[in-house]
């Protein structure tokens, strides 16, 4: 289901002929069959592991109520809402399950937490972005901005690029361009109309019925607005704006690096797309246990029927077969950090990202 398009079979000992014009061909021959495996038990048990886990953190923070506690558990709770929208993310690939009846069902489940409309999720994520990755007028998550555009703009949106564009702000930027306008008010293509409004309806009831549960429980348990206002932030609000940060911050990571390149329409391929435009991003310290692999990027945008827990096993075939092309280093927040202080602006024509300070001495 959903499965990027590829081109026509190249001969494997070809390969770097057929790479050149584009092609993934070479690339899917590489994967092993047994990394498209996926149980129906096994994408179940992920999704109670992950929802049992939210149901602890919502317990947790309707009890604790300290500012400073609470702090950490919104840390937490941006990762296991995050763990639960990989799941949602995985189902809408349709790479968890083979019945399209229980993907849509886990899909939407799944992704209620974050508050995401899961049909327009789809049309975004899976037929745009995955479809047209790092190429220019189409992907639309982290598009650059030329040195010309940025100096066409006008003072105040200068400024909230230098905000979205820096570490601190990429859960705005994600909040805006992609959950607010590509989600919640974008207006789909007709096909999608219907769909499209009946599941931010779906996600609209959840946050509604949420918010007047916890208002009834914060006004009979402090018997004060300010009182219930703080349990209804805490725990509905809150883990939604962590786990935009949370997001919002590892597509970053994905897809905007000193070394990847962005490309002209003319210029793009497939095998540019998804293999030059994403990154292998080690995680440590258990971090997979709520990052469900998906930093294992490039093999998931090679083919994203690849369940998640399979995609280490792609990427060591990839990468053995293609070590050259592959972006493979340790995920590490300094690194997040120092690329969103040197990727500001973009030259298409140089393939070259810029700085606010070499792009204002280019001109």
């Amino acid at each position: 289901m959903l499965a990027p398009s590829i081109d026509a079979p190249a001969s494997t000992t070809d390969r770097r002929e057929a790479t050149s014009r584009g092609s993934l061909r070479p690339v899917l021959d590489v994967i092993p069959a047994d990394a498209y495996d996926n149980p129906t038990w096994k994408g179940l048990a992920y999704l109670g592991r992950d929802l049992a886990l939210y149901a602890v953190l919502v317990v947790a923070l309707v009890e604790v109520s300290n500012p400073f506690a609470v702090l950490g558990l919104e840390v937490l709770a941006a990762l296991i809402v995050g763990a639960l929208f990989i799941v949602g993310h995985d189902a809408a690939h349709g790479a968890l399950f083979k019945s399209k009846r229980l993907t849509a069902v886990v899909g939407r489940l799944a992704m209620l937490p974050s508050w995401h409309v899961y049909e327009g999720w789809v049309l975004g994520h899976n037929r745009i972005h995955h479809a047209f990755t790092v190429r220019e007028g189409y992907d639309f998550v982290w598009h650059p901005y030329t040195p010309e555009q940025y100096g066409a703009m006008s003072r105040p949106k200068r400024l909230r690029h230098r905000l979205e564009w820096s570490w601190l702000g990429a859960g705005v930027y994600y909040m805006r361009e992609v959950w607010w306008h590509k989600m919640v008010v974008g207006k789909p293509p007709a096909r999608w109309v219907k769909s499209i409004r009946r599941d931010r309806w779906l996600v609209l009831a959840f946050v509604l019925v949420a918010a007047a549960l916890l208002s009834w429980l914060g006004w009979a348990r402090t018997g004060s607005v300010p009182g219930t206002a703080w349990l209804v932030i805490r725990v509905l609000v809150l883990p939604f704006l962590a786990f935009s940060y949370f997001i919002g911050s590892l597509v970053h990571v994905h897809h905007v690096h000193p070394d990847i390149r962005w490309w002209k329409r003319g210029e793009w391929t497939k095998f540019k797309g998804q293999m030059d435009g994403t990154t292998i991003l080690r995680a440590r310290w258990g971090l997979n246990f709520f990052f469900h692999w998906i930093m294992v990027h490039i093999p998931h945008h090679v083919d994203m029927r690849i369940p998640m827990y399979n995609l280490e096993r792609a990427a060591g075939a990839i990468k053995d077969a293609f070590a050259e092309t592959v972006h493979d280093r340790p995920l590490r927040f300094a690194d997040f950090v120092r690329n969103t202080r040197r990727c500001k602006l973009y030259d298409f024509d140089r393939h070259d990202w810029l700085t606010y300070e070499e792009a204002r001495a280019a001109s």
